[in-house]
């Protein structure tokens, strides 16, 4: 074990309600993302490229126009939990985690996304009203995030995950301001790996760069999603 974790952000993430997969009832049930929006990589899960919107679309970063193309938001931290014994044990053990790494949940941000693992979508993490994960108030320049799952698979329990870097400008019409994909996945990888078990094991291709003609833009994301791992 690299690092324990804090005693009072494990407390205060205790509290947080439980979290379970988004319920078949509620998915409408002809419900598949295209083929070009789900990758395929070697010995996962199916991945879904974006982060969803609550109607199911691939979410575009608080309607920004970014090179005069809608910002998409991409799938940017896959994380495999080997050591939980449970889903409802490894989601709160990775949002300890995120906590001990100085990210815990955060008001002020946007809410209601989903990701897809699998053959399933997946309610955010935190979960709540205008919450997501970050290292800073939403009130300055920040990075924050979504995590989804998990999925069961073969001897972990996989999450994926959204983060993006924003700069606030107070005196502007529009006071959010996106700044890099880039920059916020790695800041909470790094962190991850060095304040908890979750280590940096790699990383995976997503396909997820929008570029040329894309109808959508995808800023600064290379592609790639970082792996973060947690063994027994």
């Amino acid at each position: 074990m690299k690092a324990v974790l804090r005693i009072l952000p494990r407390l205060a993430v205790s509290l947080l309600p439980a979290l379970a997969p988004l319920q078949a009832s509620t998915v409408p049930a002809d419900f598949s993302p295209a083929a070009a929006d789900v990758a395929q990589p070697k010995d996962l899960p199916a991945v879904g490229k974006w982060m969803l919107d609550p109607d199911l679309t691939p979410a575009h970063w608080l309607g920004e126009i970014h090179e005069g193309k809608p910002l998409r938001e991409p799938i940017n931290i896959i994380v495999i939990d080997r050591a939980a014994d449970s889903a409802e044990a490894a989601r709160q053990r990775l949002l300890q985690a995120s906590a001990a790494a100085g990210y815990p949940p955060r008001e002020g941000h946007s809410a209601g996304y989903f990701g897809y693992i699998g053959d399933a979508l997946h309610r955010e993490l935190p979960g709540g009203r205008h919450r997501a994960l970050s290292d800073r108030p939403f009130e300055i320049d920040n990075n924050h995030g979504r995590l989804f799952g998990p999925y069961r698979h073969r001897d972990g329990y996989i999450f994926i995950g959204a983060f993006s870097r924003e700069k606030v400008e107070p005196f502007e019409h529009i006071k959010h301001r996106f700044v890099s994909f880039n920059r916020a996945r790695d800041d909470y990888a790094d962190r991850m790996d060095r304040h908890t078990d979750f280590a940096r094991s790699g990383w995976v291709e997503l396909d997820n760069t929008l570029i040329g003609s894309a109808p959508a833009h995808t800023g600064d994301h290379d592609g790639i999603a970082v792996l973060l791992v947690t063994e027994p």
